[in-house]
């Protein structure tokens, strides 16, 4: 059967790939999977991606053997029309993904947080620990819990047992005392402060 098949024409693979002859498929491949992978290769300069489009190129062969016409041109002709086609799609593809992360990463840049920021943030952040030392105790948990716990004035009383006009008092007196604090040791803090 290997030998007839070698000496068959491409139309006769063709048939008998049309009747899931693997053998038909394998010798299809032997002929003209150098010449796929060639173009493939060329096209896409990446050896793992032309293999792919060799694969799929042949597994569109098997499942689809009725698109080959011999009347349109040689199987060869058909198959390097194939990963033509498959390889522009993956260009296509390649360069629509590429343009839509560099979209991504200027729209995150454009809207993201800067490095300036961040650092004066980290600053801020390491004075105001700094400066919580100037507040009794009960003005330090209540700031904590709220500032940096994220308690609603409610919560704090709650958390605390306290009244809420005494939780408000103490984070206002707290807060008033660490702006103070944080200006004399030379902290700006800006026109919204």
């Amino acid at each position: 059967m290997h030998r007839e098949l070698e000496s068959a024409s491409d139309f006769a693979l063709i048939v008998s790939i049309g009747r899931f002859s693997q053998d038909a498929l394998a010798e299809a491949y032997r002929r003209h999977a150098g010449a796929v992978f060639g173009l493939a290769k060329r096209l896409l300069t990446d050896h793992a991606r032309a293999e792919e489009i060799v694969q799929e190129v042949f597994v569109r062969l098997w499942n689809e053997p009725d698109r080959f016409d011999p009347e349109r041109g040689t199987l060869r002709s058909f198959l390097l029309a194939n990963a033509h086609g498959r390889a522009v799609d993956v260009i296509r593809s390649d360069a629509s993904r590429r343009r839509r992360e560099e979209r991504e990463a200027s729209q995150t840049a454009a809207a993201g947080y800067d490095v300036a920021r961040e650092v004066w943030d980290l600053a801020l952040a390491s004075h105001v620990r700094e400066a919580m030392h100037v507040l009794h105790e009960g003005e330090r948990a209540a700031i904590e819990l709220a500032y940096f716990g994220g308690l609603t004035y409610r919560e704090v009383a709650d958390r605390l047992d306290e009244a809420e006009g005494t939780v408000k008092s103490r984070i206002r007196s707290g807060l008033k005392k660490l702006r103070n604090e944080l200006i004399s040791n030379g902290v700006s803090m800006g026109s919204g402060a």
